[in-house]
């Protein structure tokens, strides 16, 4: 090819590519004016904004399903917490359901069984606790002058908050405002536990007709769970979810259940020693609210502290069955219990008191006994979740 053929290719080629822009540089429009950046020009910065944009988005959008989603469970809690007792009660009898099936039991004799069982110990325990705890109750007004009585040191102090009250009070009135009109409606106390006693049977009942199914559908609804998801590897990480899930939410429960039973038993022997009187009755409410954290133990030492004064009759001794409940709970709680627990939940405390405190106010005692629970799911499922691994990261204690 000689030096014209050459000069004749090249002058084709940039005949083709007339009016075509170079990359990155600005073409200019019959108008004169400058037209839009070439192809596969990116302006510098625009990549970044873009993803800026859409983590906002993403946020605003989680935000609003966050409290959409609480809104629902605190509108639907009769609804909704049956339903979520009922899957934490399924995990916890999961390794009594796995020993059943290996003796080849049927599976809804093993539910009727379990359900059975898990009732009558609610109801033993009620009928268990209802003649000491209204025992208490009937003495409680006319222990309360006795109780006045020994408190005397704190009259002082509580003077001085009552003038404090009403210095906040008399400026209030001078500045011309006046405090709103507090009124208390509400109904007769037969009443209120009428209501009660209906919404705890109620709830109950929904529980265990939820756990009576979850038990007979077994890992079906795990499987129709996996057949929606779209990819194999979405499929394999809900599986892998849903196995750590049972195996460490498991195994916190019966910890902490039979932790709970061995700090109930050591206060039922402590009300005995120092006198209390009913250890059955102290027991079983340190066992019971020891599954809430830091609010439950701190409810006990008040209650253990009031039994005290009204029971004893030297003071120094009077404080006596509370300061042994609050080393017990320490014990438990700061020494024993971690290091069980310290191989599978790592969960900062500042968020569990959070957790307490908010499910309480959505769906009272039981949500404070749950919050633990929930929080502890919600860190598997984003420790498994790649766009949710630094929230996982920040739960971790």
């Amino acid at each position: 090819m000689g030096m014209a053929e050459v000069a004749d290719v090249k002058a084709t080629e940039l005949t083709e590519d007339a009016g075509a822009p170079l990359r990155g540089i600005p073409s200019v429009d019959e108008s004169g004016g400058t037209a839009a950046v070439a192809i596969g020009a990116v302006p510098a910065g625009d990549e970044g904004d873009d993803e800026a944009v859409v983590e906002i988005r993403t946020v605003f959008l989680g935000g609003l399903f966050f409290f959409a989603l609480i809104a629902v469970c605190y509108v639907g809690a009769d609804l909704i917490l049956p339903i979520v007792l009922a899957f934490v009660l399924m995990l916890v009898l999961q390794p009594a359901l796995r020993a059943l099936e290996r003796l080849h039991i049927p599976r809804p004799i093993i539910a009727v069984v379990l359900i059975v069982l898990l009732l009558g110990a609610v109801a033993g325990a009620l009928s268990l606790l209802a003649g000491p705890a209204a025992g208490w109750v009937q003495h409680l007004p006319g222990a309360i002058p006795k109780l006045q009585q020994r408190l005397s040191f704190l009259s002082e102090p509580i003077a001085a908050f009552q003038r404090l009250v009403e210095r906040v009070q008399g400026l209030i009135h001078a500045t011309g405002q006046t405090p709103l009109p507090v009124t208390m409606e509400g109904s007769a106390l037969g009443d209120r536990l009428l209501y009660g006693t209906r919404y705890i049977v109620v709830g109950l009942f929904q529980t265990a007709l939820v756990l009576f199914f979850l038990i007979m559908a077994g890992d079906r609804f795990l499987r129709r769970l996996v057949e929606i998801l779209p990819r194999f590897r979405s499929k394999r990480r809900a599986v892998e979810i849903w196995q750590q899930i049972e195996r460490d939410i498991s195994a916190y429960l019966v910890t902490i259940t039979a932790m709970n039973l061995a700090v109930g038993i050591a206060t039922g022997i402590v009300a005995a020693a120092c006198g209390l009187g009913d250890p059955l009755l102290w027991g079983t409410a340190a066992f019971l609210l020891n599954y809430v954290p830091i609010l439950g133990p701190t409810a006990g030492v008040v209650l253990l502290l009031l039994a005290g004064l009204l029971t004893i009759d030297r003071l120094p001794l009077a404080f006596l069955p509370a300061g042994l409940y609050l080393g017990i709970h320490v014990l438990e709680g700061e020494t024993i219990t971690p290091m069980l627990l310290a191989r599978r939940f790592t969960i900062n405390p500042v968020l569990v008191i959070i957790a307490v405190i908010f499910w309480y106010w959505v769906w009272g005692v039981p949500g404070a006994i749950l919050a633990t629970p929930m929080l502890a799911i919600t860190k598997i499922i984003c420790d498994r979740t790649e766009s949710l691994a630094a929230f996982g990261r920040f739960i971790e204690g």
